[in-house]
Formats: structure tokens, sequence, C-alpha cells
């Protein structure tokens, strides 16, 4: 009995990798396209790079950060977007901080990623040092916006992150919960501007179609099952 009780859950363990990164009969119906195939960095790139560098690694079928190894930087999309639905899970390390950010003008007089995207806070709202404003928090409209509660999963576990871009309305959920509703260039986008630290910042939102990134925020964070549909 031991050994097929092991057996079994060695099987579920492996559907469950093979399910990984792939997308469903219906998805595919519905117009999703995967942005990250489990195995390469194919469709990325390091910000300003020509290609994806050392820092980003294929581990266990998710994208992950070595903030020990060389190349840092936001890993991007090399396709530009404007109206999506977008899913990504993601893993943070304990006391980690990184970020899902689009809408991203890539530039080099730009030199950063979040001078011009927008960003979904990803965060270890427990242990991370940035955790003391509530817009700062795990799946705010990062310094403008605070989640709408707090369903952040501990560092270590995955997270479900989804957000809805249309015609500039913003809507993010996670883990299934909508946390975040805002529409880009109306008196309360403008008052959140104001009162953050985007408030003198050129270019930043000003794009309505750009690439997607994952922040290199110098702490090891995962992420897969990265998907979109523009048909929205």
């Amino acid at each position: 009995m031991k050994n097929i009780l092991t057996l079994l859950v060695a099987s579920a363990i492996a559907v469950g990798a093979s399910a990984q990164n792939k997308l469903t009969a219906k998805e595919k119906r519905a117009g999703w396209q995967l942005l990250f195939d489990g195995t390469s960095t194919k469709g990325w790139h390091t910000y300003l790079k020509p290609e994806a560098t050392e820092a980003w690694k294929v581990v266990d079928g998710s994208l992950t950060l070595d903030p020990k190894a060389s190349g840092q930087g936001d890993l991007v999309t090399d396709n530009e977007y404007e109206n999506y639905d977008l899913s990504v899970e993601w893993k943070i390390s304990e006391t980690g901080n990184s970020g899902i950010i689009f809408g991203v003008h890539e530039d080099p007089s730009f030199g950063q990623t979040y001078l011009t995207g927008i960003e979904m806070q990803v965060l270890d709202n427990k242990g991370a040092d940035d955790n003391k404003k509530a817009s700062h928090l795990a799946g705010s409209l990062y310094d403008m916006k605070a989640p709408a509660k707090d369903v952040a999963k501990p560092a270590g576990e995955w997270n479900l992150a989804r957000i809805l871009k249309k015609d500039g309305q913003l809507t993010f959920w996670l883990n299934g919960t909508e946390i975040i509703n805002v529409k880009m260039g109306s008196p309360e986008w403008q008052e959140l501007l104001n009162n953050s630290k985007f408030k003198t910042w050129k270019g930043f939102a000003a794009y309505p179609k750009g690439k997607i990134a994952l922040q290199d925020h110098g702490h090891e964070v995962s992420f897969r099952n990265i998907k979109i549909r523009t048909n929205v």
C-alpha cells in the first residue's frame, strides 16, 4: 500500500508539472496565448539588451531571477501590447520585492522600465522592507492605490495575478479577488497620480501601447503560466 501511495503522489506531481505553461483547448478558443513556453526565455529580453541575461533562468518551469548572477535588469517582452487580459503566477522569496510592470516604452532615454510603465506590486507583505504603505503592498497599483483587500499568499507560495487593461480601464485581481479598478486619465486617476512619486515624471503612463516587464528588484522571484489575451 505504501508503494502504491508513493506512486500516486509522484504521478500527481508529474501531471501538475506537465500542466504548467500550457493552454487548454478552451483557453485557445478564447484567444489566449502563452508569453512563456516553460523551457526558455524566447520572446523576452533584458531591458535595453538584445537578449535575456544570465540573471534570468528557467527553473522548474518558471522564469526565475537569480539576484546573485550577472546581468541584472528587468525582463521585458519582445512585443508591445495595448488592450489585453494578462494572467501570471508569481512566487516571491522571503523579504522579497518585485513587480509586474506594463505599458513600458523601451528607449535608452528611459533607463528603467518603471520610468514609463505602471506597476502591479509583487511583495512579501510580511517580511519586505517596503511594506509600510498600503499602496506598496502586493497587488497594489504601486504608490498610487492600495489593494481593496490583502489576499496575497505568504512568501514561497504561488499567487495568481490578473491585469485587465482596456481603453485605459485598469482592473487587477489577485488570487481571484478584484483589488484595483481605476480609469486612466479620470479625475480619480489624476488625484492618485498627483499624490504619488510619479507626479512630475514626464514619461510615466504616457504610452498606451508598451511592453510587459518582470521586475528585478534584487530578490529571488519566479513567474510562470504567463498568458495574454488581446481580443478584449
